[in-house]
């Protein structure tokens, strides 16, 4: 599994990301309060449902899992030489 030195920061950035692209595909806006592993479990489904990511196994969903399968969903979309991929 590949890490990345600023994996909380993408993980935020997919979040933000992950909930435009909800907003385009018709779902609400997440309630204010929402905590961030239901925001990560409800993207993850999503975007596995939509063909964006590659779903994990079923025995191997676990709340890290996702958010690492967020974090490379969205590290797959930004240039090479985005500073948040760097070293």
């Amino acid at each position: 599994m590949k890490k990345y030195k600023h994996e909380a920061q993408l993980l935020k950035k997919a979040l933000q990301i992950g909930e435009v692209y909800a907003l385009q595909r018709g779902f609400a806006k997440f309630p204010p309060g929402i905590s961030e592993k239901d925001k990560v479990e409800a993207l993850y489904m999503l975007l596995a449902e939509d063909k964006r990511l590659t779903p994990l196994p079923k025995d191997k969903i676990t709340g890290p899992e996702m958010r690492h399968k967020l974090v490379l969903w969205l590290a797959h979309q930004l240039p090479k030489d985005h500073e948040l991929l760097g070293g």
